[in-house]
């Protein structure tokens, strides 16, 4: 198709709805993988005689990567042309999801999961960034609305599939469902969705992209490597400040070329930087309590990999629909309401969940966890569309591509960062806990250093075959009752990290007209 950098479609003419069909399916592949393989990790480890470090590089690998090209694959995007590096995103991405399914060791794995990465990082940020250029403004936060219910559809199957073909032994089908999904995008982006980018491009700043990259590629890896090493390791201090100092080196080349790789003109609009600084927060928290609520359904609480993933059923229904309603709201009555109301009820919902402890299992799942997810279910729904329709409403379509970069990339680092924090902080407070129960039952120190040992596996610590049944018991309940007040903490600093969201909205984020 040709370059189109003027013309808005509507959202119901052909080509409105072949540019949706084609950004939706291929931005399905990314949310199956992710909602997915937290499912299958323990039948992975199993098959591929994985240990804890190795499943950690299978998620932080991929994310490695995306965290540190997704910025710059969203501005090649507006200067190169959306469609094109969209489609090479979703080519890497779907080659790298074959080598994924082939893998023969954990360790071709993990090299695997960054070339879906590289390919992640430029697939991403373009959906939206195409969804921007091709549609009017009247229209744009309908197209995102029906964008994120659509997506959300297709992914809601990811946790139930996964766990499903976890159960079964298939669990190398979650990667190869990607090779359909790719291949029908890429044919689609093709021959039906025009082309769009910058009008003027005279160069490319290369050094600004190199420079981000490094710079958060070692910030990055700084924070992945933070829980199991100690924030005072010398390759956690050198990534970090390695990081800082390339980041540092990008702002200054930044504000001297002609055409930055990252315009920083755009952080003097109040409400991008605010959405932005909301989005480091709102995810750090969700991502967090989601995490470790998974852990502690599955590990303590006695449910199997499928029931845990259809415990997220009623999140993923709630977000359907929800979304295309809070597109036409948002374009209707601006975002800024809504990113007060979102964060906050959904820092509710993280309240109700620390109220939880030890429960039945999953026969108590609706007297228990059923209610507090529809609760932070309808203030993450209530929150998405119209953050990221304020987003991409602060800048112009030309930089539509970067600004969807920056705010994936910020959602990623926030996830990398909290989970570092929290990894370092969990690690002792379970520890802590475990050992102030075990001074209470006054056992010998050999056997308090055996379950100290122990604890550094946190949800997955069993007590010793060793002991009698009475202290393997007793010990065990230490264990999960530790687990469950750490899990308590993390939905209390999840629940203030998105009442600190709703807080940034109400002071930065403009009314309706953004």
């Amino acid at each position: 198709m040709s370059t189109q950098t003027e013309h808005h479609y509507p959202l119901n003419c052909p080509t409105g709805r072949w540019t949706m069909f084609s950004t939706i399916l291929a931005t399905s592949m990314a949310f199956i993988d992710g909602s997915a393989l937290n499912v299958i990790l323990p039948s992975l480890q199993q098959d591929l005689e994985a240990d804890g470090i190795d499943l950690f590089w299978v998620l932080n690998s991929y994310l490695l990567m995306l965290a540190a090209l997704i910025i710059v694959g969203g501005s090649l995007g507006d200067k190169l042309g959306r469609v094109k590096v969209f489609k090479f995103g979703i080519l890497v991405f779907t080659v790298g999801s074959a080598l994924c399914g082939l893998s023969q060791d954990i360790t071709q794995l993990i090299a695997f999961r960054t070339i879906q990465g590289i390919g992640g990082a430029f697939m991403i940020p373009g959906s939206l960034s195409i969804i921007s250029a091709v549609f009017s403004k009247e229209e744009k936060g309908k197209a995102i609305g029906t964008w994120s219910a659509a997506t959300t559809i297709v992914t809601i199957c990811g946790p139930v599939l996964g766990g499903a073909l976890a159960d079964a032994g298939l669990w190398r089908l979650i990667f190869f469902i990607n090779l359909p999904l790719g291949l029908l995008s890429i044919i689609a982006l093709q021959l039906k969705v025009p082309e769009s980018k910058q009008p003027k491009v005279s160069s490319i700043d290369w050094w600004g992209a190199a420079l981000l990259v490094l710079s958060l590629s070692a910030l990055t890896f700084g924070f992945l490597e933070m829980p199991e090493l100690g924030y005072q390791h010398w390759v956690v201090i050198t990534s970090l400040i390695l990081g800082t100092f390339f980041m540092a080196l990008f702002v200054i080349v930044e504000r001297k070329v002609d055409e930055p790789m990252v315009p920083l003109t755009m952080f003097k609009n109040l409400t991008f930087s605010g959405v932005n600084l909301l989005s480091f927060f709102l995810y750090a928290g969700m991502g967090a309590v989601m995490l470790f609520l998974s852990l502690n359904i599955i590990q303590v609480q006695g449910y199997s990999q499928l029931q845990a993933g259809l415990t997220f059923l009623p999140f993923s229904i709630i977000m359907v629909l929800a979304a295309r309603k809070m597109g036409e709201l948002t374009s209707k009555y601006g975002a800024r309401r809504f990113l007060i109301l979102g964060p906050t009820v959904t820092g509710l919902g993280c309240v109700w969940f620390a109220f939880i402890g030890m429960t039945g299992g999953p026969s108590a799942y609706w007297t228990t966890y059923f209610l507090p997810f529809l609760v932070f279910a309808l203030g993450v729904s209530i929150t998405v569309v119209p953050l990221t329709t304020a987003v991409m409403a602060c800048v112009d379509d030309s930089k539509s591509g970067i600004a969807s970069g920056i705010n994936n990339s910020v959602t990623r680092i926030s996830g990398t960062f909290i989970n570092a924090i929290l990894g370092a902080i969990v690690i002792l407070i379970f520890g802590s806990f475990v050992q102030e129960s075990l001074q209470e039952m006054q056992v010998s120190s050999s056997i308090t250093n055996e379950v100290m040992n122990e604890a550094a596996k946190l949800g997955e610590a069993v007590a010793s075959k060793d002991y009698s049944k009475e202290l393997q018991a007793s010990v065990n309940r230490i264990f999960d009752l530790s687990f469950i007040n750490v899990y308590q903490i993390v939905c209390w600093i999840s629940a203030g990290l998105a009442f600190l969201s709703a807080a940034i909205a109400y002071f930065m984020v403009e009314g309706k007209k953004v």
